[in-house]
């Protein structure tokens, strides 16, 4: 059957990392693929985790077919409990993946029925509009995927995260012959992952990742503790593999690592010998130089961890002279200054930086070689950069045209843009809600704008509350006016300010009392007009100012 209507809009992942969330919408079908969280920036004050907003969905929710995971990583799955409480849609994905989706939405507290598919890469769906493939990638996590959704006018590819590594195991091995397939059947537009699109060459490969861990262990003397992402399946087998080798034995902390692994070896997604893997405290019983400590934050990121242990507030390890340090992960959370002031305070400690560190935190994305090889294979006719800032999207673009896709068929979204495919253009169609939806403990979207305003203007400059109490039958103040201050002056030392303050105040509470009509909105205003304006002449400082007004009526004796 011919389709008659071919959209595609990105809900998350573009123009930033992580929150990645695509809509194909194939006549009157539509198709999710990936529901990811992104960890708050710095001026997200206070908030846990953010999710796409998926006001269209729910509009639709009729017309969802279903949730396609491409893999594990949080980035792709970590929103996926929000989603699910508003739409009740099965999810389609392979078997580890649906596992550790399964354990995050338990950890997020959904107490929902959660319909699961589990498909493997050589799966074929078929729906009302079109059907759904995959094909099997290599990243740094066993089960991934990416997702082909089949339409009369060529196929719409979507990559998720990949590599191309000749050197990879059969878990982690690519299907060379099934994209090849795919690209000569015919793809209409080839959605693809643009992390590394600036970064020139091939990424490092596993075999160079393997011989080099092996060859830095047997010249490290002392304990070894590596940081990882919990979900960093490749390289957790790479320090597994590189202990056994050199007679080493491995404990693993952190609640979230212990629980991803407990999947992955259930599964044989890890493999790890009987008496390698031991716990902490039967480590203990061994040498310094036989042990090695994997590592990973309550959230699965490396950094808060080893922040604890050089603090010495870590409940089992603490930094101490002799660790060598493994940075074993992809990327950070954190900034540049954060990882930064992290290995500085390492080092303070006693500790070192194992040699060749750059090579053990290798990427697990595809360098600029891969992502060309990508597109060659795949022969799209249309071509959309996606997960990733705009620089990265904009790296891609050059990219494709490099590889002779022509300027006009390339196109690079921005969030809730609908591209529409008609009359052999994809042009923009319009545009949807789409943006962040705001985790903060157990509110879901109910923090703003402006509550974020006011955190950050409480973040910088504090908090003034005036106190004023009344009597309205005698047109008198009763008691205050009291001032409370927070994070604007250290009290003992502005207490003048202060008592100008409170008189400014009384004089307009006394003014506004005293005339006959008596507006309670008015003189709130007046004074946050009149101290906002006072306060910063002094001090140059705008704290938030929140005037109280109570009243007390009068004792009448039965």
């Amino acid at each position: 059957m011919k389709n008659e209507k071919i959209k595609l809009v990105a809900l998350g992942g573009v123009g930033e990392n992580g929150k990645n969330m695509f809509v194909v919408e194939v006549d009157e079908d539509i198709f999710v693929i990936d529901a990811g969280l992104m960890y708050p920036q710095n001026e997200m004050l206070g908030i846990d985790i953010v999710v796409p907003d998926i006001s269209y969905l729910k509009q639709n929710r009729e017309r969802v077919k279903g949730i396609f995971l491409t893999h594990g990583h949080e980035d792709h799955i970590g929103g996926l409990s929000y989603i699910l409480r508003e739409l009740d849609v099965p999810v389609y994905t392979t078997r580890l993946t649906a596992e550790l989706a399964k354990e995050k939405m338990k950890e997020q507290d959904f107490k929902g029925q959660a319909k699961f598919e589990v498909i493997t890469a050589r799966s074929v769906l078929t729906f009302t509009s079109s059907k759904v493939s995959f094909f099997k990638t290599n990243h740094s996590i066993p089960d991934s995927i990416g997702v082909v959704v089949h339409t009369s006018e060529g196929s719409i590819v979507h990559t998720g995260d990949f590599k191309f590594d000749q050197t990879a195991s059969d878990l982690y091995k690519p299907d060379y012959a099934a994209m090849a397939r795919i690209g000569e059947r015919g793809v209409l537009c080839l959605l693809s992952d643009s992390t590394n699109a600036d970064k020139p060459g091939y990424a490092t490969t596993d075999f160079a990742v393997t011989q080099q861990l092996t060859e830095a262990f047997l010249q490290t003397n002392g304990r070894i503790i590596a940081a990882c992402f919990a979900t960093d399946l490749n390289r957790i087998q790479h320090i597994i593999d590189a202990a056994e080798k050199t007679n080493r034995k491995v404990a693993v902390l952190g609640k979230n690592l212990q629980r991803v692994l407990q999947i992955a070896t259930k599964y044989n997604y890890l493999h790890v010998g009987e008496e390698t893997l031991l716990t902490y405290n039967e480590l203990q019983e061994y040498p310094l130089n036989q042990m090695v400590i994997i590592t990973t934050g309550t959230k699965g990121e490396p950094i808060e961890a080893l922040q604890k242990m050089v603090k010495k507030n870590h409940k089992q390890v603490s930094i101490m002279e002799g660790d060598t340090i493994l940075f074993a992960a992809s990327s950070f959370l954190g900034s540049e200054v954060f990882v930064g002031k992290t290995i500085d305070k390492l080092y303070r400690a006693g500790a070192t930086l194992m040699a060749g560190y750059k090579t053990f935190n290798s990427s697990n994305h595809g360098n600029q070689e891969e992502l060309k090889f990508m597109i060659n294979m795949m022969k799209p006719k249309f071509f959309i950069p996606i997960h990733g800032e705009y620089r990265v999207l904009k790296a891609h673009e050059k990219l494709a045209k490099e590889c002779g896709i022509k300027p006009q068929n390339i196109y690079l979204p921005e969030q809730g843009e609908v591209l529409e495919y008609n009359e052999d253009k994809l042009q923009v169609g319009g545009k949807i809600p789409a943006g962040n939806v705001l985790i903060d403990g157990a509110g879901i979207g109910d923090v703003g704008n402006i509550v974020l305003r006011d955190r950050k203007l409480l973040s910088q400059d504090g908090i003034l509350t005036v106190v004023v109490t009344l009597n309205k039958a005698e047109r008198k103040i009763s008691a205050g006016p009291e001032i409370i201050t927070r994070g604007f002056v250290y009290v003992r030392e502005s207490e003048q300010l202060l008592e100008d303050a409170a008189e400014k105040v009384k004089d307009i509470v006394e003014k506004s009392i005293s005339k006959d009509s008596f507006d309670w909105t008015g003189i709130k205003q007046d004074i946050r007009d009149t101290l906002n304006q006072f306060l910063y002449e002094k001090t140059k400082r705008r704290p938030m100012i929140l005037p109280i007004i109570m009243e007390i009526k009068p004792y009448r004796n039965k």
